[in-house]
C-alpha cells in the first residue's frame, strides 16, 4: 500500500477517482490532472533510452556477421573449399589470426549476451466470498466503528461512488469484524492466506516442486514481521537451505516491477534454476481510524489481493512458458525531496498513522511516467515513430520553440497494456495522454472495479483479464506500468511465446462474461 489517492485535503473538496502513487481524487489540490506530456522533453532521458539499446550493440552486430558467414559457407562447392585449403597452407599467420579473432568474438558473446528469461505461469489470489465488501457494507462498518466524524464519512462515501471500484471487492477479516481488530495476529493471517493461497495456485499450474526454487524475492510495502514474509514461505514450504531469498519493503505498488527486476538480475548469475516473485499488500495493520482525509483515501481504495510468478533461465522452459521477458526500465525520483515526500507515512495530529499525499503528487507522478517513457521510447518503438519525434526535437530547438513535440504512438510498440489500476482517474489520464482506445485500458479498469487496487500485484490481475479473454496471441507485447512512493515509476516489457490461455484457477475464470462492465464516472 503506498499513497492511493490525493494530496492535503480541503473540507470542502469534490471527490475524484483515485489511484496509488499517482493520485486520483481531485481534492482541491493544485492539479487533479497529469502533467501534459507534450510538454518540454528532457533530451538526458532520450540518451539514456539509447544508451539501453546500444549496451547490446556487440550483440546486434556479430550475429549478422555469424548469419552472413554461414550462408556464404553453406555456398561452397568441394573446388572453392579445395582452393581455399590451399591458400591457407600458404597464409598461416594468417589462418592463426582470423582463428584467434572467431575464438576471440564467440566468447565474448556467450560471456556477454543476457540469458532469456521466460515467465513460465503466474497465478492471482481470490479471496472468499465472505470478505467482499460492498460500498454499503463498508460505508456501515466504517459509521459503526465510531473513529470517524461525519464530514470524513461522507468524503469516503464519495470517493467509493467515483473511484471507479465495483461492489465485489475483497478486505480483510479483521475489517469485517466491529471493531475492528488489526493485530499483528491478523496480519499474520492475511498475509498468510494471500500468499499461500497464490502459490498454491501457482505450483499446481506449474507442478513445479518447491525444493526446485532457486530464489525467491517478496514485495509487500506496508507489513515487514520478523521472520520475514519471504521466511513464512520457506518455512512453509520448506525451500531448500541454499535459497537466495529477499523481502522487499517500502516500495510501494510498482514494486512488483522492481521484484522481477531483482529476479532477472540474479537469473543473469545462476544459471539452471527457478526464480518465484510474490507480490502483494497488508491491509489488516495499515487501515487508518483518524479523520485526516489525506489518509482516508486509501482505506476507500487498497484490497485484498496478491499475486505469485515463476521465471526460469532453463531454456528447456521455452516451450511451455507464456512469456519472455524484453525491457526493464526503472525511473526514481526519490533525489527531489518533494518526490520523496510526496506519499508519506506518518502521524497526524492525533497520533494515528497513516499515509500522507502531498498536494505535488500529480506532477510529480506525471514527470516520473514522463520520464520513464522517454527512456522506454527508444528500445521499443518503431524507427518511424522516433525519426518524428526526432524531427519536432530539432524544429522546436533549432527553428520555433513553440512547436510541440511529438508523442509517439505507443500502440505500434505494444498489443496490450497493464497500468497499475490505482485508481480511476490515473487510467483515464494514461489514456488520454498516449492517445490509447478503450480496449487498451479495459483491462486496467476492469481490474479495479472487480478487485480494487490491489497494489503491486494489480498488473498480474490485468494481465489475466487479457489471456482469459482470449485476446494474447503469439507475438504481442504487454507493457505493464506501475508506480510508487519514493517517487518510482517502473516499465516491464513481456512477449507472448505462444497464443496464451488463461491457467487454472484464474481470478476471472467464473465471472469473464460479464466484464467489460460500465463504470459510473
Amino acid at each position: 500500500m503506498d499513497g492511493g489517492g490525493n494530496a492535503p485535503v480541503n473540507a470542502g473538496a469534490t471527490a475524484r477517482g483515485g489511484g496509488d502513487g499517482v493520485p486520483a481524487i481531485g481534492i482541491q489540490i493544485h492539479s487533479r490532472r497529469l502533467p501534459d506530456f507534450l510538454q518540454t522533453v528532457k533530451l538526458k532521458y532520450v540518451k539514456l533510452g539509447y544508451h539501453y539499446l546500444i549496451s547490446n550493440l556487440f550483440t546486434l552486430c556479430l550475429i549478422p556477421i555469424m548469419i552472413v558467414i554461414l550462408i556464404e559457407a553453406s555456398q561452397m562447392n568441394p573446388n572453392d573449399i579445395h582452393h581455399l585449403w590451399l591458400h591457407l597452407q600458404y597464409n598461416l599467420v594468417f589462418v592463426i589470426v582470423c582463428c584467434a579473432i572467431l575464438v576471440f568474438g564467440f566468447t565474448a558473446y556467450i560471456m556477454t549476451r543476457p540469458r532469456s528469461v521466460y515467465l513460465v505461469d503466474y497465478a492471482c489470489y481470490r479471496a472468499p466470498d465472505h470478505l467482499k465488501a460492498s460500498n454499503d457494507r463498508f460505508m456501515r462498518h466504517s459509521r459503526l466503528t465510531g473513529d470517524f466524524d461525519e464530514s470524513s464519512l461522507e468524503f469516503q462515501r464519495r470517493i467509493l461512488e467515483r473511484s471507479g471500484l465495483g461492489e465485489e471487492t475483497y478486505v480483510p477479516e479483521a475489517m469485517h469484524v466491529i471493531p475492528p481488530q488489526p493485530s499483528m495476529a491478523a496480519a499474520r493471517a492475511e498475509a498468510e492466506e494471500v500468499m499461500y493461497g497464490a502459490l498454491d495456485n501457482l505450483f499446481a499450474n506449474t507442478g513445479i516442486k518447491a525444493k526446485d526454487i532457486g530464489i525467491l524475492v517478496v514485495n509487500c510495502s506496508l507489513f515487514n514481521p520478523t521472520p520475514s514474509l519471504s521466511a513464512m514461505i520457506v518455512n512453509k514450504y520448506k525451500l531448500r537451505g541454499n535459497v537466495r531469498s529477499f523481502n522487499l519493503g517500502g516500495m510501494g505498488c510498482s514494486a512488483g516491477v522492481i521484484a522481477v527486476d531483482m529476479a532477472k538480475d540474479l537469473l543473469q548469475v545462476h544459471r539452471n534454476t527457478y526464480a518465484v516473485v510474490v507480490s502483494t499488500e497488508n491491509i489488516t495493520q495499515n487501515w487508518y481510524f483518524g479523520n485526516n482525509k489525506a489518509m482516508l483515501i486509501p482505506n476507500c481504495l487498497f484490497r485484498v489481493g496478491g499475486a505469485a510468478v515463476l521465471l526460469s533461465n532453463k531454456s528447456v522452459d521455452k516451450r511451455r512458458a507464456k512469456y519472455k521477458l524484453v525491457h526493464v526500465v526503472r525511473t526514481h525520483r526519490g533525489a527531489d525531496d518533494k518526490a520523496f515526500r510526496c506519499v508519506y507515512q506518518e502521524e497526524d495530529s492525533a497520533g494515528k498513522i497513516g499515509v500522507s499525499l502531498s498536494k505535488d503528487l500529480m506532477a510529480i507522478a506525471g514527470g516520473a511516467l514522463k520520464t520513464n517513457i522517454t527512456t522506454l521510447g527508444p528500445i521499443v518503438l518503431p524507427i518511424s515513430e522516433q525519426l518524428l519525434f526526432f524531427a519536432t526535437l530539432l524544429v522546436k530547438k533549432f527553428l520555433n520553440p513553440h512547436v510541440k513535440p511529438y508523442i509517439p504512438d505507443f500502440k505500434l510498440a505494444f498489443d496490450h497494456f497493464c497500468i497499475h489500476a490505482g485508481g480511476r482517474a490515473v487510467i483515464d489520464e494514461l489514456e488520454k495522454n498516449l492517445q490509447l482506445l478503450p480496449i487498451h485500458v479495459e483491462a486496467s479498469r476492469m481490474a479495479l472495479h472487480r478487485f480494487g487496487n490491489t497494489s503491486a500485484s494489480s498488473i498480474w490481475y490485468e494481465l489475466a483479464y487479457t489471456e482469459t479473454k482470449g485476446r494474447m496471441r503469439k507475438g504481442h507485447r504487454v507493457w505493464q506500468i506501475a508506480f510508487g512512493s519514493g517517487f518510482k515509476c517502473n516499465s516491464a516489457v513481456w512477449q507472448a511465446l505462444r497464443n496464451v490461455k488463461a491457467s487454472s484457477n484464474s481470478p476471472w475464470e467464473d465471472c469473464i462474461d460479464k466484464y467489460p462492465v460500465t463504470v459510473v464516472s
